[in-house]
């Protein structure tokens, strides 16, 4: 099945920072991340010769937990997810009795990509980047980030933008990207740097970011899947965290 048409000339008038988002959608298209409508329609299920195949394996089962979990609330929620690129993951959400979702993403290709599938009464999207002026002072009950908090250069500041977008008893989940220990960051991040100089897209390495668990420390939070325990270890090994934080 052919993936999404991309043109890197138009996308460079397009994004809205002039930096990040031309050359994001870059390496999405290098890595075979861009995917036609008929594929992300029935996300996150893929055919299983797809080079990426496996990953999608964890995000289904990362997704599914999360719907469950916010299902269990048995209240309506209003949910924002941060950097929901082709909007899969907002799309799911909004199957959720009750629930109202925002999907936000500075990658404008995938986010009409989003808008031409999933049109449904409670689920919206917005070409942005993450500023709480964007949201005109709404609050969520929910705020996502799903393997987009690498992008953001310092989880402090981030998680200090979400608060003034989060209601009072709401919770901000970040799941589906690596958190390390101190140890590991310097070969994390020359991993990295080689990853897209063999891609091609070496100034990427610039937008991306490798938080450590201790910069969650400080904020008020519950672990809800660790990679590094023991019972992940020796079960169904699980290579993300899953982390809520409240106020």
């Amino acid at each position: 099945m052919d993936t999404i048409e991309y043109d890197k000339e138009e996308a460079d008038e397009q994004t809205p920072d002039g930096g990040f988002g031309d050359i994001y959608i870059g390496t999405r298209y290098q890595e075979k991340r861009l995917l036609s409508d008929g594929q992300v329609m029935f996300l996150p299920d893929i055919e299983p010769t797809h080079i990426h195949y496996k990953e999608w394996l964890l995000r289904k089962r990362s997704a599914l937990r999360l719907v469950d979990y916010l299902s269990k609330k048995n209240e309506p929620l209003t949910i924002l997810e941060i950097g929901c690129g082709n909007g899969w993951l907002s799309s799911k959400l909004s199957a959720i009795p009750g629930a109202h979702v925002t999907g936000l993403d500075i990658n404008q290709v995938e986010i009409l990509q989003a808008k031409r599938i999933f049109a449904k009464n409670n689920l919206k999207f917005i070409w942005s980047g993450f500023e709480p002026a964007i949201l005109k002072g709404k609050k969520f009950d929910i705020i996502l980030f799903a393997a987009s908090i690498q992008y953001f250069s310092s989880v402090k500041e981030v998680l200090e933008n979400a608060f003034p977008c989060l209601a009072d008893d709401g919770e901000i989940h970040i799941m589906d990207t690596h958190f390390y220990k101190p140890e590991e960051l310097k070969l994390a991040v020359q991993r990295t740097e080689n990853y897209y100089k063999e891609l091609g897209y070496p100034e990427m390495t610039a937008y991306y970011f490798h938080h450590c668990i201790n910069d969650i420390r400080q904020f008020k939070h519950t672990i809800l899947v660790n990679p590094s325990s023991l019972l992940n270890r020796i079960g169904r090994k699980e290579p993300f965290y899953w982390i809520a934080v409240t106020r």
